[in-house]
């Protein structure tokens, strides 16, 4: 059953990359978004975490993170700016703000589509709203939304064969992975959390336990669990589809950035260059110049005390003083 339905669905296999290209209309442009003394390039870096890289690239620049998401929104934002004309900081944060705004919808529309897609009703809004954030999320490489929809029609296909019921094969098979787009630090596995989350809003329990099942983590007590389980693995496993090296490499930076966001005053953490530099802004109320550098080689020790890394990390404590004042 597992093989005729791999035979029947044909899907591609994408892995994710870091790296996005804005292209330009002339190189004099990489001077504007440079900007005076470094000041666009780095207020545009601070206010959307991710890494701009002007290079020898004809008529582009590179944006970079390891978090689609910020790299979306930042690639966005710098075409708006570029085609706007007016960059300046303040600009920056404006644009940056609005483009945020829109990528939220973006998110609805993505899980109304795979919903759509698989013929899937009465979705609660919240699991809706999740379902698309899958789109900005991967996997070992694998776009979770794709592989979520792939596991959704295997599952379906497998069940559809044994005589089961295929509509909410589909459905914990589109849920499967949720747990893992949930914001905020879970202290419990993906598949608990997705388990506890379609109980909350009201999903059938056979789709619950095929959630919570799909990594063994609680018995399986329907007959829909073992076909999602079977359809994770299929997905997971198809040449090409997965890049262990990569969830790695998003796992070290995720944790780079966690460690020093735990400092009292830090704002905000970015994990640029691969890994090898963390920049950190402080609040500049609670930070002052001289705590900035006690603070940037607190950081740097407790990063060569509780993480294994190639090379060196660079900690670059960030304090900005800005005074605004408006004429009338």
């Amino acid at each position: 059953m597992v093989l005729k339905a791999i035979q029947r669905l044909a899907a591609t296999a994408t892995i994710e990359h870091t790296v996005s290209a804005v292209p330009l209309k002339s190189e004099d442009m990489k001077g504007r978004v440079i900007g005076r003394e470094g000041r666009n390039i780095r207020a545009f870096e601070a206010a959307t975490g991710v890494e701009v890289i002007v290079d020898d690239t004809p008529d582009a620049v590179l944006v970079s993170g390891f978090d689609p998401v910020r790299r979306e929104v930042a690639r966005l934002s710098l075409i708006r700016l570029l085609d706007d004309g007016r960059i300046h900081p303040a600009r920056i944060e404006e644009v940056v703000a609005a483009t945020k705004e829109e990528i939220d919808a973006e998110i609805i529309e993505a899980g109304e589509q795979a919903a759509l897609e698989l013929q899937i009703h009465g979705l609660h809004s919240e699991l809706i709203r999740l379902v698309g954030r899958m789109k900005y999320r991967t996997s070992y490489g694998q776009n979770l939304l794709h592989h979520s929809v792939e596991v959704a029609k295997l599952a379906g296909l497998m069940a559809s064969e044994l005589g089961l019921d295929a509509r909410r094969a589909k459905r914990a098979g589109l849920l499967h992975d949720i747990g893992k787009v949930i914001e905020g630090d879970l202290e419990q596995p993906h598949a608990i959390a997705g388990m506890e989350l379609a109980r909350q809003y009201h999903e059938h329990p056979d789709v619950a336990n095929a959630i919570g099942a799909h990594h063994d983590e609680v018995p399986m007590a329907t007959n829909i669990a073992p076909l999602v389980q079977a359809a994770d693995a299929a997905s997971g496993a198809r040449p090409g589809a997965r890049r262990e090296a990569l969830e790695r490499y998003v796992q070290r930076l995720k944790h780079l950035e966690e460690l020093a966001a735990s400092f009292d005053g830090v704002e905000q953490a970015y994990a640029i260059q691969a890994g090898r530099e963390i920049r950190v802004v402080v609040d500049t109320k609670k930070v002052s110049d001289i705590l900035a550098e006690t603070l940037a080689l607190d950081i740097s020790r407790t990063i060569e005390r509780e993480m294994e890394y190639p090379g060196q990390i660079r900690v670059t404590v960030i304090r900005e003083v800005r005074a605004v004042a408006v004429a009338k």
